[in-house]
């Protein structure tokens, strides 16, 4: 099955910054969850996959093509952390814009959207919340008929029960298997909800790639005091980071199952994304 998504020791440097070697790969059918902290590379990340910036190195496939080919670019919905509109413009005038930019633009599917999220057409873009110009972006996305969305904090500034609506719409569209999301997003909780692999970024590096089940469903946060840490075997006990604090160690393991097995008496709580990036990010190695 063709990947939706390649990339190959992307590099790219700035002042006090740089992406070193990031690569992942995206599955058709798939949805990814990027995550990192502020400042950790997603945003340039993803500028260089969309070719918004001029990456220094690396290799990046999108669709099986080239950014810079017009028929792949036309099959990506893009979603930034704003709405890059004349803020004049009202929304029914945005509309007709939009035909011009995109081949493959359904007006009538972003009549819909536009109803669904209960958007007055007849307001500026300048008056719109932030939650709104983020369901106008969210909108205009998916009605030109994308195979990719790229989703830069998509759900921000949304409240939670119109950030389920919104996965559910993210849902929707993933029913097509030939459909891909890459969603990057500081509220952990909805990647938790959608993602099918966890791609974390640190300070310009991939610490790790993987199928979310593989994370979320197999590991566990043991708790224990110091002493107790310092009696096990990292490499037997499959103890992958550990953090301290005034209250012992907390300490993230690889099979919450297969520890349980040897210690039965054992505190384990489950793993979230949060959790996770807390541990790559602020841990230690085990």
């Amino acid at each position: 099955m063709q990947n939706a998504l390649e990339v190959q020791n992307l590099c790219k440097s700035y002042e006090g910054f740089a992406l070193r070697n990031v690569s992942f790969t995206l599955p058709k059918g798939a949805v990814m969850g990027f995550v990192g902290e502020n400042g950790a590379g997603k945003t340039t990340t993803i500028k260089s996959v969309l070719g918004l910036v001029r990456k220094d190195a690396g290799e990046i496939s999108v669709l099986g093509g080239s950014i810079e080919d017009a028929a792949v670019r036309a099959k990506i919905g893009v979603v930034f952390d704003d709405l890059h509109l004349h803020k004049t413009l009202r929304i029914r005038q945005a509309a007709k814009i939009f035909p011009h930019l995109y081949e493959d633009w359904d007006a009538e599917l972003f009549a819909e959207y536009i109803n669904r999220f209960n958007l007055d057409a007849e307001k500026k873009i300048k008056d719109l919340s932030r939650g709104m110009r983020m369901k106008l972006s969210i909108s205009v996305a998916l009605s030109h008929h994308p195979d990719l969305l790229i989703l830069d904090e998509p759900t921000a500034g949304l409240d939670p029960v119109v950030r389920d609506e919104v996965l559910e719409i993210f849902q929707d569209f993933m029913q097509d298997e030939n459909h891909a999301i890459l969603f990057s997003s500081h509220i952990t909780s909805d990647i938790d909800k959608i993602a099918d692999y966890l791609t974390f970024i640190h300070d310009g590096e991939i610490l790790f790639s993987v199928p979310t089940d593989e994370l979320l469903g197999e590991a566990g946060i043991l708790k224990c005091s110091v002493e107790e840490a310092e009696t096990l075997d990292a490499e037997r006990e499959g103890l992958l980071r550990v953090r301290k604090n005034q209250f012992g160690c907390e300490i993230l393991v690889r099979s919450k199952e297969q520890f349980r097995m040897r210690h039965p008496d054992a505190v384990i709580d489950p793993v979230t994304t949060e959790s996770l990036m807390l541990f790559y990010a602020r841990g230690e190695e085990a």
